[in-house]
């Protein structure tokens, strides 16, 4: 699309395919637009998500002739990324210029299985028609330099929350190096929090508590909680940032852009310029637009502001398979009926022949239509069987698990019990059978000890008698008694002065 073109259109229509929401934008106001209809006065604009389209970089001889770049990237593509040579992926790139490399030209590529493109727009084509640009969602953020909303180079991060995806993107010198989608949207914010809070607790109560809720002034219980999930947010992102700097030789980050799709009360660059020590601000800047006092999803407001720029100022990388229809003139229908128009005066047979042939091209393309919806459907279909059975199984896994914690614990609790119940009787008993013995060589005990290791039981008893020799009889009797159930040792025995009585320690291992 010229410049000329650009700037043609009375309006511009931003779409978010996601949610289905719609901003509609007229001179300098934006306003949300309820009920969206095709105009064919109005630019209509788009986004994919991150998580929707493979991002790499891809080296190029620079000996390629600019006719062939674009089929050999393709090529290239396929075979870096062992992509599926039964689909026909739509590919897009993007120039970096590295003066160090004299032989290679670099690129940003970037792409999307045009069946996700179908199952995203579906819903919203069936009301507005045609869309005009599909741009990757990090590439609108060129627009803030091209419009020198930011005019500070260096090293820039944005970090953008959505309720299906987030993602994290890096500028350098004002052009677009690298982006990537975490795994922190709200939906899986919402999870992860019910994990670490142990309870399942209404989505809407979780986005009411995250966008009406202060940290540092709350009191809430889900407080604690929500600190520990940034926690581990902030973690991911310091660990994809120090990637980042490796990968592509960056000294360092100068500065970080953090917000979200809805309003939040919590400063969110303030938490995570404490957590990983990088200057940091509301990803929210001053577009030019009036809206009232509602808030804009930054995205919608992105959107707007890179329908402004020139051709120049853009990047040329635009997945829309929605193109409107060139000026009645330039279609091949209108040519058709302009060429019908000349032959009637020729021959009446002529119409008629591209009559057909256009019918049954109009025929068989519909069969086909009808025969990729079936087939979609299907897709669609196995797909959500298979993510619930994945998420059944992981129900079923966690159950598991605490069902084998639970009767781990039982079990335990029940050999300590049987511990109790039986070996300290036995114990007793043991002790109340040797005294007996002693007793009848006037041998007393003056300490009892037991004691357990490897499996193997210890009774040590403290011996006292007058004379020696009645310790020596009695542990002759013990042996000769209680042979084959009992071993005794007696080590030494000693001469007490003080007392004058003899001591001696005798131990008794138990079966």
């Amino acid at each position: 699309m010229s410049k000329s073109e650009q700037h043609s259109f009375s309006s511009v229509l931003s779409i978010n395919p996601y949610k289905e929401t719609y901003y509609k934008g007229i001179s300098s106001f934006i306003s949300e637009e309820t009920s969206p209809e095709y105009s064919k006065e109005q630019l209509v604009i788009a986004y994919l998500n991150t998580k929707e389209f493979i991002n790499a970089q891809i080296e190029i001889s620079r000996n390629i002739p600019e006719e062939d770049l674009h089929d050999a990237l393709s090529n290239k593509v396929y075979d870096e990324l062992a992509l599926d040579q039964a689909v026909e992926y739509k590919i897009q790139y993007i120039e970096t210029f590295d003066s160090l490399d004299e032989e290679n030209r670099h690129f940003h590529a970037f792409i999307v299985d045009p069946l996700d493109v179908t199952n995203t727009f579906t819903n919203v084509i069936e009301q507005i028609k045609y869309i005009d640009v599909i741009i990757p969602v990090p590439l609108l953020i060129k627009s803030l330099y091209a419009k020198e909303i930011i005019d500070n180079s260096g090293v820039h991060c944005y970090i953008y929350f959505q309720e299906n995806d987030a993602f994290l993107t890096i500028y350098s010198e004002k052009e677009f190096v690298y982006t990537k989608s975490i795994k922190y949207s709200f939906l899986d914010i919402h999870e992860r929090f019910c994990e670490l809070y142990g309870e399942r607790i209404d989505y809407d109560e979780f986005i009411k508590f995250f966008t009406q809720e202060n940290l540092k002034e709350s009191d809430s219980e889900y407080k604690t909680y929500i600190i520990k999930l940034y926690k581990e947010l902030f973690a991911n992102i310091n660990d994809i940032l120090t990637y980042t700097k490796r990968a592509f030789e960056i000294d360092k980050i100068d500065h970080i852009y953090i917000g979200s799709q809805i309003q939040t009360v919590t400063q969110l660059h303030e938490m995570i310029e404490a957590e990983i020590n990088i200057p940091s601000s509301q990803f929210s800047f001053d577009y030019g637009f009036e809206n009232g006092d509602t808030y804009v999803d930054q995205l919608h407001a992105l959107m707007h502001l890179y329908s402004n720029l020139s051709n120049e100022d853009r990047y040329k990388c635009n997945f829309t398979a929605y193109k409107r229809p060139p000026k009645f003139i330039q279609r091949d229908s209108g040519r058709l009926i302009t060429v019908v128009a000349a032959s009637i005066a020729l021959a009446f047979a002529y119409p008629i022949t591209y009559w057909v042939l256009t019918y049954a091209q109009i025929l068989q393309k519909d069969l086909l239509e009808q025969k990729y919806k079936e087939l979609h459907n299907t897709k669609i279909t196995r797909e959500t069987t298979i993510k619930n059975r994945l998420a059944e199984k992981d129900k079923s896994l966690q159950l598991l698990t605490k069902e084998q914690k639970e009767y781990d614990d039982k079990k335990n609790t029940l050999v300590k019990i049987h511990k109790v119940k039986v070996d300290y009787p036995m114990k007793a008993k043991l002790l109340a059978l040797f005294t007996n013995e002693m007793s009848k060589f006037s041998v007393k005990a003056t300490k009892t000890a037991y004691a357990e290791e490897d499996s193997k039981q210890t009774l040590s008893i403290n011996l006292a008698s007058k004379n020696d020799r009645q310790i020596t009889q009695l542990v002759e009797h013990l042996t000769k008694v209680y042979e084959g159930k009992y071993v005794f040792a007696l080590e030494e025995i000693l001469l007490d002065d003080t007392a004058k009585m003899y001591l001696s320690e005798l131990k008794v291992k138990l079966p």
